[in-house]
């Protein structure tokens, strides 16, 4: 079982209140399944609507934050073991270390770069967990369609659509992690650069 999930999410506090319900449902939903957190440590968006409901669950809960972004004043002081880190990049590194799995909820261009970094570091064989896109109403769609658009012209491989799952709802996601099998992974050169 994959122990400690990594919660990548929105930080704003002005998105609809359908992604907000999906990240509740998802906090509720990974502590009813016994898992750890690992997330980015403040205290808004998406990021708190899961991991705090996630608290009231019983779960336990890790956050990660740049020392630039402890500094204003937006991390949580709530039940969470929190690490300060010099900067993003470092971050980035402590939560990889940290975690089993991956779930990427809807967010901004942080969470994509933080998606991106995950997924390029399992195309080369730096990891091999889960990785869950939660596509909640809709909003990776044309994400999707581009990573449809980076295989169909040869940027990468048809076996690259196995690196990350996307999921429609919490519920699918927590299955996807819960059911996951990690394969042995066996990085060639014809598997990184296409020719």
């Amino acid at each position: 079982m994959n122990k400690r999930v990594c919660v990548f999410a929105s930080s704003s506090e002005k998105v609809a209140k359908c992604y907000f319900k999906a990240a509740q449902n998802l906090g509720e939903l990974l502590a009813q399944a016994g898992y750890e957190i690992v997330y980015g440590g403040s205290s808004l968006g998406l990021m708190w609507a899961c991991t705090g409901t996630a608290i009231k669950k019983g779960a336990k809960v890790y956050g990660v934050m740049p020392e630039k972004l402890y500094n204003m004043g937006v991390a949580t002081d709530n039940d969470v073991e929190l690490t300060v880190t010099k900067c993003m990049r470092s971050r980035k590194a402590k939560m990889d270390e940290m975690s089993d799995a991956v779930i990427a909820l809807p967010g901004g261009f942080g969470t994509l770069e933080e998606l991106s970094e995950m997924i390029v570091q399992k195309q080369l064989g730096y990891n091999n967990k889960p990785i869950v896109i939660l596509n909640t109403n809709g909003f990776y769609d044309k994400l999707a369609d581009f990573f449809e658009t980076i295989i169909s012209q040869n940027f990468g491989r048809g076996r690259h659509r196995e690196i990350y799952y996307i999921a429609r709802t919490p519920d699918e996601a927590i299955e996807y992690i819960k059911n996951y099998t990690p394969e042995t992974l066996e990085v060639t050169k014809e598997d990184i650069y296409v020719k």
